[in-house]
């Protein structure tokens, strides 16, 4: 499954343009006993592939990189941000219930040993569906999994103690338009290396009508910050020796993260772990380098 192993530590250059296939989702919903949890599918015969998004995105941005996956893949994109109610001043949703959520709607939607995708929240929830909740998936690629130092899982602390959940919480969340949205955006450091693509997605989709008019965040600061919280309830770090499946993990090699997260730990303690840098890239590498992590995901899970 793993090709070109000798290429794991190296930096990874952007891969070259290559025309892009007319293909849509289908935005779909599925219930699994208490809820309901919304997908994007690529329906088809396939290998079924699962990506889970970074908290406080949605699964319309890996439509570029599924799009030219599937097929000979069968892309399902879960959306887990407003599925279950949370507040993040009580602890937050925490991450092994959505990995329990993954779980539950892999079993539903008959998904059996599927090859897994997640960036950021995702990478980690993917973690812990298959360590906890029996996934038994065929192979894995996280990018940017969040793996916090294990002294984060003791303490409890506070909405305004998070370093990211005290941001998230006060984020601007109301536009006149599409444009003063698509200006802000741009305006903003987060975004300045993004695929304009990737950009267009996040104001089309990331963005909703507001009650009063205008447009706000479809994940609302409220509850991304939930999110943030809910990522301290369970210390991911005992899981990746319960994960039998190869693992490829991709670092970001400007990503802030890397000064609090030590990601060639991490991919030392999956038994089939691999470590990769994205030069160029930080945090958000498939929004930056989406044509990069199609070509990743093709060359490790094998067309």
């Amino acid at each position: 499954m793993v090709k070109n192993e000798a290429k794991s530590q190296m930096l990874i250059k952007e891969a070259p343009l290559q025309k892009s296939k007319s293909v849509y989702p289908q935005s779909k919903s599925q219930n699994i006993g208490d809820v309901d949890v919304s997908y994007l599918a690529y329906e088809n015969e396939g290998t079924p592939l699962v990506f889970l998004h970074a908290t406080g995105f949605l699964p319309w941005l890996w439509h570029p990189i599924a799009r030219e996956l599937s097929p000979p893949y069968q892309a399902i994109a879960p959306y887990f941000c407003d599925h279950r109610t949370s507040d993040p001043h009580d602890g937050g949703l925490g991450w092994q219930v959505l990995a329990h959520d993954f779980a539950s709607l892999c079993r539903s939607l008959e998904l059996k040993n599927p090859l897994l995708v997640g960036h950021s929240m995702g990478a980690t929830v993917l973690v812990l569906a298959n360590a906890l909740f029996n996934i038994n998936a065929r192979g894995m690629i996280l990018i940017e999994p969040i793996f916090l130092p294990e002294d984060f899982y003791k303490p409890e602390i506070t909405v305004q103690q998070h370093p990211l959940a005290s941001k998230a919480i006060k984020r601007l969340n109301h536009w006149a338009n599409r444009e003063e949205a698509l200006a802000y955006v741009r305006s903003r450091s987060l975004f300045k290396n993004w695929d304009p693509e990737m950009m267009a997605l996040y104001v089309r989709h990331g963005m909703m009508t507001g009650d009063g008019g205008g447009l706000q965040l479809t994940c609302s600061p409220q509850r991304e910050a939930a999110l943030f919280m809910g990522g301290l309830q369970h210390n991911p770090w005992p899981e990746p020796a319960k994960t039998t499946c190869p693992v490829l993990i991709l670092e970001g090699e400007t990503s802030e993260n890397r000064a609090f997260i030590d990601l060639k730990k991490v991919a030392s303690l999956f038994p089939k772990g691999n470590h990769r840098m994205v030069e160029g890239a930080g945090h958000l590498i498939p929004m930056e380098q989406p044509r990069l992590v199609t070509e990743i995901i093709r060359d490790y899970f094998g067309n």
